[in-house]
């Protein structure tokens, strides 16, 4: 199992360069920038480690063809893909960060769309399955070289002929962001890759079979098929430290910020327990907002429960217990974990290269 990294979207373009240096030295396989609403842009952030290293591969994750019509996604990623000589990736989205902020009207004094789930706050439009495939079969398209009179589907439609001849490197890896059985069927049907969210060693059977499921109705069989899953690294020198990034981090772990009852009484001793989390689930909001970390209505024992179940926690002392998991990960069919690094990404970046990596080689 490979491991790759994913970065916070406020490093700056020169410091992503700087990291990419290193992580491609350690022999770290790919580095994704994040797509946030706020932050630096995920492709134009790639440009200064296109120019920095020479084998590693590098994409935005995760862009949803909502916030960006597919066409203008195939030319920004073909882009990078030139730039980076076809070490270029891309990860596909039904939803994430960006698209929660975004909202149209069709008409004045109209509903916004998409509508956003009333307590999650999350954007849901509709259709999402076949927008994503729609997606993937254009960026298809698009990388072949090949010149098509344009696309006409059931959710995007290209009104032009359009043909990219002037990408000429090989190109780039797309993945499916998938968790749920359908998208994850859609994925390995269509795409070079699948990218889990927070997936836990227990969730793996299941997902390989859906996985299993899509693999058999291709087209033309995958010769190198990638499975990767996105995991919070939150290990620390200082285990306060590795706690407060923890907690602050905690709403956007799946099955937090879903609220997915089934996942969250894993780390629950009863109901009331479970309970005490769904009640005080807008603490876990307010604790990132605000940066504070604090999530005073739930118990701390049951913070730290969470925390370590889904993500990787603690002291350099903590780091060989997380190889076990890490080796369980490849064991149940991962090719490559995506660790998700947070302050201070330099020094995470050490400890991975020097206990993570080669326990793993």
């Amino acid at each position: 199992m490979d491991i790759d990294i994913i970065l916070e979207p406020d490093v700056t373009p020169n410091q992503m360069a700087e990291i990419g240096v290193e992580a491609e030295r350690l022999g770290i396989r790919a580095l994704w920038s994040s797509n946030y609403h706020f932050q630096y842009d995920a492709f134009l952030a790639l440009a200064p480690v296109a120019a920095a290293t020479s084998k590693l591969i590098i994409g935005p994750l995760a862009i949803s063809p909502w916030e960006m019509h597919p066409l203008k996604m195939a030319n920004a990623i073909l882009t990078l893909n030139e730039m980076c000589n076809g070490r270029a990736m891309i990860g596909v989205s039904g939803g994430g960060g960006l698209l929660g902020a975004l909202g149209w009207r069709a008409a004045n004094d109209g509903p916004i769309w998409p509508p956003q789930h009333p307590v999650l706050r999350v954007s849901e439009p509709d259709r999402r399955i076949r927008g994503m495939r729609e997606c993937i079969e254009i960026l298809e398209i698009a990388r072949s070289g090949e010149f098509a009179m344009g696309y006409d589907g059931g959710m995007f439609v290209i009104r032009r002929p359009f043909g990219m001849a002037w990408a000429k490197c090989d190109g780039p890896l797309i993945y499916s962001c998938s968790n749920g059985d359908r998208s994850i069927r859609m994925g390995a049907r269509l795409a070079d890759g699948i990218q889990f969210s927070d997936f836990t060693v227990d969730m793996l059977p299941d997902a390989m079979q859906r996985i299993a499921e899509g693999l058999a109705k291709r087209e033309t069989p995958a010769e190198d098929f990638r499975i990767g899953n996105f995991w919070a690294w939150h290990i620390k020198k200082d285990r306060a430290a590795s706690m407060y990034e923890g907690r602050r981090e905690l709403i956007w772990r799946a099955a937090v910020i879903s609220r997915v009852e089934k996942e969250l009484r894993k780390y629950c001793h009863d109901d009331d327990e479970l309970q005490i989390i769904l009640d005080n689930w807008e603490e876990l909001r307010i604790a990132f907002r605000s940066r504070t970390g604090d999530i005073p209505s739930i118990p701390n024992d049951l913070l730290e429960r969470m925390i370590h179940g889904m993500s990787s926690a603690g002291t350099l002392d903590d780091i060989d217990r997380e190889i076990e998991r890490y080796q369980a990960f490849a064991a149940g069919g991962l090719t490559e974990l995506s660790i998700r690094l947070f302050d201070d990404p330099l020094d995470g970046l050490k400890m991975i290269g020097e206990r993570v990596l080669p326990a793993l080689r």
